[in-house]
């Protein structure tokens, strides 16, 4: 049975990985594990905020594939799939693999291409996919990552920010995501939570400033680490819950 994928996405600097590692949690929390957590980002930061240790990536697996031999009676294609599993962070409740940035000269190609294929290959082994993509739309424009069944677009409460935002949307929409659903997350807000966001276009859900948030990135803490009960913990618990209705409502199995 299919997964249910989420891809996070927005300007840089809005709280996308953050967001991201917190709707891992809010996902296990659920009962919905396990989750497969995507480091779409070259500058991988993902598992930071997970608390826990890559030691590969599939940047790191282009140059050695240039270098290993391929094992007699196996195939590329095989031997790429071995080196990809090998490079996947095992964690109670999820699963991560991270992009990473590639060794030597060269492009993403290699990386995209590895990325693509393995998100494809690992489809029917988890329940849900949360992909932490980079600044922009590089990965959904290129479709590295498939196409979504839930769009989140990460904001701040700033008029720069929810313009930006705004533009991802319509990209979307022209890249033949019209009937992708899309949710606006605006991050670090200050107001009420019932507020209204100026010239934001649709709000999904607000995450308010939490200090939590803000004390475990100075302490270089997991941000699952925050309390429960936390705003921001809180208020992605919402979030995970209205993904969860939407995965009801489209008949999508949550379950394997």
């Amino acid at each position: 049975m299919s997964p249910f994928s989420v891809a996070v996405t927005g300007k840089g600097g809005t709280g996308k990985t953050t967001l991201a590692a917190l709707l891992v949690r809010a996902l296990i929390e659920a009962g919905e594990s396990p989750v497969l957590a995507v480091d779409a980002d070259p500058n991988a930061n993902l598992h930071e905020a997970l608390g826990v240790e890559v030691t590969k990536t599939l940047g790191s697996m282009r140059e050695e594939s240039f270098k290993e031999s391929i094992p007699p009676g196996m195939t590329r294609t095989e031997f790429m799939e071995l080196r990809f599993r090998q490079a996947i962070v095992e964690e109670r409740g999820f699963d991560l693999v991270a992009m990473g940035l590639p060794e030597g000269t060269g492009c993403y190609c290699f990386a995209n291409d590895v990325l693509q294929r393995s998100i494809a290959m690992l489809r029917k082994e988890y329940r849900f996919i949360v992909i932490d993509n980079e600044a922009g739309m590089e990965h959904i424009s290129r479709g590295t990552i498939g196409i979504p069944d839930l769009l989140v677009i990460v904001s701040d409460p700033g008029a720069r920010g929810i313009r930006t935002a705004a533009r991802i949307r319509d990209l979307a929409k022209s890249l033949g995501l019209s009937s992708v659903p899309q949710v606006l997350v605006v991050n670090r807000w200050k107001g009420q939570s019932s507020d209204v966001v100026p010239g934001a276009p649709d709000i999904g859900i607000v995450i308010p400033e939490d200090p939590a948030v803000e004390a475990a990135d100075l302490a270089g803490s997991p941000v699952g680490s925050i309390p429960p009960g936390s705003p921001a913990r809180e208020a992605v618990r919402r979030l995970a819950q209205e993904i969860l209705r939407r995965v009801k409502e489209k008949g999508t199995p949550a379950v394997s």
